[in-house]
């Protein structure tokens, strides 16, 4: 058993389609029209996961305050230092994780403004 999809809010797919592919090396799984609206059924893969990223329309302009994602790295901080020459807004620079001090975690923002956390295995 596995988890099938994690579900992110997004108002804009094509542009948060861009940012997963183009800064996080995401791959698409699916990109089919979904409605009559113009909204599609995206989902996206990352390397060497089983789990997907799907779109879900944002229901509003209320952003999460705490992370929406968590994604794992075995080099933090090389991620993040990556991210930064993509352009990608860092919100905390690699440290201990709060949760556990034997990690490293660091957390940065979407094109969407989700707050995303990236912190070692």
């Amino acid at each position: 058993m596995h988890i099938q999809l994690a579900e992110l809010p997004v108002f804009d797919q094509d542009r948060a389609k861009a940012f997963y592919t183009e800064k996080l090396g995401c791959s698409p799984v699916a990109d089919v029209p979904m409605s009559d609206d113009g909204w599609r059924w995206i989902e996206l893969g990352f390397p060497g996961a089983q789990t997907t990223l799907h779109f879900m329309r944002r229901a509003d302009d209320n952003l999460s305050p705490e992370p929406v994602l968590a994604l794992i790295d075995d080099d933090v901080e090389g991620a993040v230092n990556a991210l930064k020459t993509k352009g990608v807004e860092i919100l905390s620079e690699p440290q201990a994780a709060p949760w556990d001090p034997e990690r490293i975690g660091a957390e940065f923002r979407d094109s969407e403004g989700n707050r995303i956390v990236i912190s070692s295995p």
